[in-house]
């Protein structure tokens, strides 16, 4: 008898729809991450009833763990489809879209708060294009790759989906957003804006809203030291607040 494997889906038909569940069984391959269990499911969209439905809708781009975009809650365990394989998840799985964000359709969200959170601290270099720089600053080869880690952000959301701080009766902008400040200000350039970075973080949705569950560091699929970064960012609020208090 051939091996199958069953899909239990999380769905919503629109963003103002109600959530519920449709099970799928479909024929098992060796190799297989859940997004090739979803394509299988995309080729021939028919329940375990028997029934064509509409196809399941996610999102995905590299399939590689780096843009972030499959995002989704396997097992109960926020995580990238792409890097998910079947042969350890076991013959039944559970996907469902993470609940930090608006559900657009079935296991896609909308992640726009993560990318409003990165304008509102100001998450890039502001540099004049229109003429040539030059190279620019060099930095030390250990600050570079110090730096080269925090950057590894793919901002997938799976930090905030495990914040118990990141929800609906919270503004806290979440870990993702206060890591890029230390990026970006420890950034031989980026260091001259610094203080716009820090005035993003005092505000109501900034660093007041942490908890320090640790949830976030343990969950980043790229292993960034995110809680380092936020302990660090308390650190240069407090001088922050003393040198603005002092000149004030």
């Amino acid at each position: 008898m051939s091996r199958t494997i069953t899909l239990i889906v999380t769905r919503q038909d629109s963003p103002e729809g109600r959530p519920y569940k449709e099970t799928f069984k479909i024929p098992y391959r060796s190799n297989m991450n859940v997004i090739s269990a979803l394509m299988e499911i995309r080729k021939n969209p028919v329940n375990a009833e028997g029934k064509k439905v509409a196809p399941v809708v996610w999102e995905m781009s590299c399939l590689e763990e780096v843009c972030g975009a499959c995002s989704m809650v396997i097992n109960g365990k926020a995580r990238q489809a792409c890097t998910a394989l079947i042969d350890k998840l076991g013959d039944t799985i559970t996907l469902e879209p993470m609940s930090t964000f608006p559900v657009i359709r079935d296991l896609m969200v909308d992640r726009q708060r993560m990318f409003e959170s990165l304008k509102k601290v100001k998450a890039w270099i502001p540099i004049d294009g229109t003429y040539d720089l030059g190279p620019g600053p060099r930095m030390p080869e250990a600050e570079r790759e110090w730096a080269y880690e925090l950057a590894k952000c793919m901002t997938c959301g799976v930090c905030l989906e495990v914040c118990p701080n990141v929800g609906p009766h919270s503004k806290y902008m979440g870990p993702q957003a206060v890591n890029q400040v230390r990026l970006f200000n420890t950034h031989p350039t980026g260091k001259m804006n610094a203080h716009e970075r820090l005035e993003a973080l005092m505000g109501d949705d900034g660093l007041e809203g942490c908890g320090n569950s640790q949830n976030c560091v343990q969950a980043c699929p790229k292993g960034i030291p995110l809680t380092t970064s936020i302990a660090a960012l308390n650190g240069d609020l407090t001088r922050y607040s003393m040198k603005r208090w002092m000149m004030s």
